[in-house]
């Protein structure tokens, strides 16, 4: 079983296989610790270049088990073309909730108050009070209500919120209301002053924050995406923001990495982070949790929990 973490670091570890450290390197140019050819289990480095993290792949011949420590597998489901028919591929849901959550929040918060503006007149020495809404009293529509959306919604509950609409690819009931179907998402957008993307990349979702979907948001709502980048119709998004009529908080772009000189940069109304969802000091407690009950349940001949697809299925 190859693992991106130290295998002496993770305490629990069922005995039996033969675990070998492999995250790639500092470089993407780490050997292999051993044969592919022999692997059963890959664990898909983090925060690696996409090239590193699916080298070896057309290699593992007798994999049964591709794990990933991300929530979105879009990347690796394009590139399973090599990998024998029955190999499960697992994603880290239960891993990113609260670091994405929290970024959602943090976003959401900082765009309504205005922190990026404060940030600028203190390097500046400016006093400059301004009056900004509140989150109090708003609607946040959340479009993608799996596990990270539910988690979105827990930390908006203190804060006191006129409404949450929730939005997943299909309609269902929860404890704390209705989730909306995706077609209704243009009677639903007109009425919300924050819109959290937490949706997956699939071919239904690619493109769908497009010129159509900006143009039903009311005038000053804020997009807030903790998604992917392609979720978001760049070219459409950057007309709207120029306009000045909404604004937009971006963790994630399309472009990624966004590049020198691209006009999302100087965009107005625009807070860009670096895709750090994720990366937390949340995170590598609850991988290692995630992978000691999964390489458990493998050996154990139990099934794999958070399995995406099975290979030729």
């Amino acid at each position: 079983m190859w693992l991106p973490i130290e295998p002496e670091e993770i305490d629990g570890l069922p005995e039996g296989p033969r675990y070998l450290f492999w995250d790639g390197g500092e470089d993407g140019d780490q050997p292999y610790p051993g044969d592919p050819a022999d692997c059963v289990l890959y664990v898909v480095p983090y925060m690696k270049r996409l090239s590193v993290r699916v080298r070896p792949l057309g290699q593992l011949t007798n994999v049964r088990v591709i794990q990933t420590l991300t929530a979105g597998v879009d990347d690796v489901t394009t590139r399973l073309s090599s990998i024998p028919p029955g190999v499960q591929l697992c994603n880290a849901r239960g891993v990113h909730e609260a670091s994405t959550a929290e970024l959602a929040l943090t976003l959401t918060l900082a765009c309504l108050r205005g922190i990026p503006g404060f940030v600028r007149a203190q390097q500046q020495e400016r006093w400059e009070s301004a009056f900004h809404p509140a989150l109090a009293d708003r609607t946040v529509l959340i479009v993608g209500y799996g596990s990270i959306g539910a988690a979105i919604e827990d930390r908006l509950v203190p804060f006191e919120l006129a409404r949450v609409a929730r939005v997943a690819r299909s309609e269902r009931t929860t404890a704390r209301g209705p989730v909306h179907p995706l077609t209704e998402l243009p009677s639903l957008l007109p009425h919300a002053d924050v819109v959290i993307l937490s949706t997956p990349l699939t071919h239904e979702t690619r493109g769908l924050v497009d010129a159509e979907f900006l143009a039903r948001m009311k005038d000053g709502a804020l997009l807030v995406n903790v998604a992917r980048g392609g979720v978001v119709d760049t070219k459409a998004l950057l007309a709207e923001l120029e306009s000045g009529r909404i604004r937009a908080a971006l963790d994630v772009t399309d472009p990624e990495p966004l590049p020198p000189g691209h006009p999302l940069w100087q965009a107005p109304g625009v807070l860009i982070s670096p895709h750090v969802g994720g990366p937390s000091s949340a995170f590598l407690p609850r991988a290692k949790r995630l992978l000691v009950d999964q390489l458990t349940r493998f050996v154990n001949h139990e099934p794999l929990r958070n399995v995406i697809l099975t290979t030729g299925a």
